[in-house]
Parts: C-alpha cells; structure tokens; sequence
C-alpha cells in the first residue's frame, strides 16, 4: 500500500509539474496540452527482444496527458473493477476461483487477534476483473483439429518468440513475455459508448461488432473527433453486456456469450498504437449464442483457424494489452470520455495473466 501511494503522489507530483511547463508555455487547454504531447510519446517498430508491446509508448507524454485530470477540482475517481467473490460469475476457461476464510486467530502470549484468507483452489489472473499477459496467447504453425498431440512446439508469440523461449516445457511458468513484464499503466483513457451507439440504450446482442467505423462514429458523436485515438492511450469500451454481471450468479449468463470487437477494428487498433483495450465483457471478442459449444462460427470477417482472432491480434501480433470484464458503468451515466487511468497488475513472476484494479480520474460531463 506504500509503495502505490508513493507511486501515485510521485505521478502527481509529475504531472502537475509537466502541467506547469506547459501551462507556461500559453498551453492551458486540454487540446493543447493533447497537442504539446504527441511529439512526446513514441510510436513503433520497437526494439528487438521487446516483451511489453505498446507499453512502450508510456512516459512523459502520456503522464502530460494524465495530468489535465489528475489537477482538474471536477474530477472524480472511478472505479473499473468489479467486486471478487465466490459467487461472482466464472469463466469457463479459467480454473473455477475459491477463497477460504480462515477462524479469527492469535499467538500465545499476546493480545493480538488477526483475520486472513486464501485461495483454496482456481485461477485469480482469468476470473474477474483481469488482464492478460501478451504470453497468455500463441498460434501454431498449422491448425489442431483435436486429434493427437497438440503441436505445441510450433507455436509462436509476440515479438518472434518461439514456445522454446517462452513456455519450453508443460510444468514451466512464463519464461518472457509474462505479466511481470507489465510496466505500471498511466495513460490517457477515451471511454467509448457502445451500449448508446449500438444498443440504442440497450446492451449490445451476443456476437454483435464493435467495428472501425463504429469507434470513430462513436468518437465524432461524443464530441472526440479532435483528438482521436493517440499512441499510448488505453481505449474502454462500453456494451452494457455488464448489465448481466450478478453476484450472486445465478443465472449463469455472462460468461456464455457477449458482444466484442471486429476483426478490422482490433487491427485498427494497433495503426492507433493504443497500449491496453477493456470492454465490459467476458472475452473481448464476440461470442454469439451457442458458440462456446459449437452450435455458432464465429463472427463474419474472423481468419480461418482463429476464433478468438482478437485475442490473437491483440497480444500475440500488435502487443496490445487487454483486460476482461472491465466496469464502466458510472463511468459512462456520467460521460466520463476521457480521464488519466491507472492500471496495476500483480508482478507475479511467469504468470499468464493477474487480478487487476484499473481506475480512472475524470471530470463528469467533459471530454
């Protein structure tokens, strides 16, 4: 706890002093100080060996940016998170999660009662709230049709890396490209609102695209235009398929479809440079009724072979980090479109993925 408040009044303390410079400078709009940072952040081709994709591009320009609303009085925080529990819904692809509580406790000779928990089985960094690491996704040379052995020494990741480098046998943790290789996220954030555009007020319908050409009508109607999408930007998306978040679960509907992105808008994604995409969703991409078990392809315009093509494009080809089941409900009633974001998963050495707590400071009402 600390070191994040140390973290954040350092970033602050940063960006109220970068806010000064260019306030000095006759730079006092948010357009200006948008402007004043593009020549700061950069853009790709990154190094070889990289293993934090558009991570990159954070640093003075995107805190710059931050700073607009880290200093404004009408700013307010947001949370981006749902609640953990044991009756959260869970994804099917992740080990089911189960925290223990243990008994009040105490050591003799003392006056001390203490409290903890832990988790007695599944897999904290796919359920919930999470983020993947750009390890978490690979593809194969050729497609695996279920039969026999998977090819999994074929395989290929972000950055060139091979499953050798990566994952070289089955017992191994992430050797690169692992979550602990996420740089603290604090950035620009643009909230676009799907569950309006698309939805006409209602949640998006399992399968339905977020396209290209939807993000930018979105950006021209919520008054975006000006600015766009920027290199190091995090882009939330709201679809209102959180509407069917319920804890207690009972229903058991969330994560058995949903909407998410096209094809041609997650490569759209990547021309932009933006460093993290979350959607109000359990999968990122689109699942329609029935597809989880076979019953529905995918959605049209996915590649043969990928029917998770987003997450494909996303962390195994752009390097564009990504987090499930985002919550941007208040962020969006009260039109939050842009804020500083800030994002911090565990450093949790080889992992595939983490918990994650994004939040987000802005002012309601303005963009």
């Amino acid at each position: 706890m600390k070191t994040f408040h140390g973290l954040f009044a350092a970033i602050a303390v940063s960006a109220a002093c970068l806010l000064s410079l260019a306030t000095s400078a006759g730079a006092q709009s948010h357009r200006d100080v948008v402007a004043k940072s593009k020549d700061m952040v950069p853009s790709p081709p990154w190094s070889k060996g990289d293993q934090v994709g558009m991570a990159n591009t954070l640093g003075l320009g995107t805190w710059m940016r931050c700073a607009q609303h880290l200093t404004n009085a009408k700013s307010r925080s947001y949370e981006v998170s749902h609640l953990r529990s044991n009756t959260m819904p869970l994804s099917p692809f992740g080990v089911p999660l189960k925290y223990k509580f243990r008994p009040t406790a105490s050591v003799p000779y003392s006056k001390h009662a203490f409290n903890g928990e832990h988790v007695e089985s599944g897999e904290p960094g796919a359920q919930g709230t999470q983020m993947d690491a750009l390890g978490h996704f690979a593809y194969l040379e050729n497609m695996w049709k279920g039969e026999g052995a998977i090819p999994v020494d074929t395989a290929s990741y972000y950055g060139g890396y091979k499953q050798g480098d990566v994952k070289p046998n089955a017992a191994s943790p992430l050797l690169k490209l692992g979550i602990e290789n996420v740089p603290p996220i604090i950035t620009s954030a643009v909230l676009l609102d799907a569950k309006s555009h698309l939805g006409g007020g209602e949640a998006m319908q399992p399968g339905q695209l977020v396209t290209t050409a939807d993000i930018e009508a979105m950006l021209a109607a919520q008054g975006l235009g000006w600015r766009g999408l920027l290199p190091g930007d995090v882009v939330y998306i709201y679809t209102g398929w959180s509407d069917h978040w319920k804890d207690p679960d009972v229903d058991k509907v969330y994560y058995t479809k949903g909407p998410g992105l096209s094809y041609d808008a997650a490569k759209y994604l990547k021309e932009k440079a933006v460093v993290l995409v979350a959607l109000d969703n359990p999968f990122t991409d689109p699942v329609f009724e029935g597809q989880l078990v076979g019953k529905h392809g995918p959605a049209k315009g996915t590649p043969p072979g990928l029917p998770f093509a987003i997450h494909h494009e996303n962390l195994a080809v752009s390097g564009i980090h990504q987090i499930q089941n985002a919550n941007l409900a208040a962020m969006a009633k009260d039109k939050v479109w842009t804020s500083c974001t800030i994002i911090l998963p565990l450093r949790s050495k080889g992992g595939s993925g983490s918990p994650v707590r994004p939040v987000a400071i802005g002012a309601p009402g303005q963009s």
